[in-house]
């Protein structure tokens, strides 16, 4: 086969349009897909989980959030309303002092911060939250 100027071009824009296309496929998942990949279908339930969020963000670039869970393995947080859900996934061992965590996340605007633990003895929690966003965030 000869490999002319128009096939390499062709060539070129055909992997670099997979490369940008393959990628938002993946991220494409909803926050129910999420969830049901973390519990592997099992429905959570409710219990001694804690999600800390404020009710009004006036920024949605830097939202601070806390979990708490005491006996959990993971922890999971989604936020449903950004291009991607997924946000953290905090894992606790058995020498971690406490099964929390808090850390800083970005919306795209309002929208449910959802938290889903893996309890130790294999059952689910969840937790949610809505979290009104005034300005920013990662949408635009």
């Amino acid at each position: 086969m000869i490999m002319t100027r128009r096939k390499t071009l062709a060539t070129g824009i055909g992997a670099m349009g997979a490369a940008l296309f393959v990628p938002q496929l993946a991220m494409a998942a909803t926050t129910e897909e999420a969830i049901s990949a973390f519990t592997g279908g099992a429905t959570p339930g409710e219990g001694d989980l804690t999600l800390t969020a404020p009710e009004i963000a006036e920024n949605g670039n830097t939202v601070p959030i806390e979990v708490s869970a005491p006996g959990a393995e993971s922890i999971i947080i989604l936020a449903a309303g950004n291009p991607n859900p997924d946000v953290a996934t905090f894992n606790f061992g058995p020498l971690a002092g406490e099964q929390s965590a808090s850390t800083r996340i970005r919306l795209a605007k309002t929208q449910d911060v959802v938290a889903v633990a893996k309890m130790s003895d294999g059952s689910f929690i969840q937790a949610k939250q809505e979290v009104k966003v005034t300005i920013g965030g990662c949408g635009g």
